[in-house]
């Protein structure tokens, strides 16, 4: 049972079947295992809870989110 993790912001419904089905077709297209025996994890963390460069991304982003 291979597994897919995704860690990331949180995502709408449409956006997480994309990244379910699209993930699942390159890894059976590349390794030749059945799609049937992938399992997907997505993993939605706030922006909050994310840094980069030493800063995190809520304070990063904190002009164009929305309040």
């Amino acid at each position: 049972m291979p597994v897919i993790t995704f860690d990331g912001p949180f995502l709408s419904l449409e956006k997480k079947e994309t990244l379910v089905r699209e993930f699942t077709k390159l890894a059976t297209e590349v390794t030749k295992i059945p799609a049937e025996a992938f399992v997907i994890f997505i993993k939605e963390n706030p922006y909050e809870n994310m840094g980069q460069g030493g800063i995190l991304i809520s304070e990063k982003l904190k002009d164009i989110l929305p309040k």
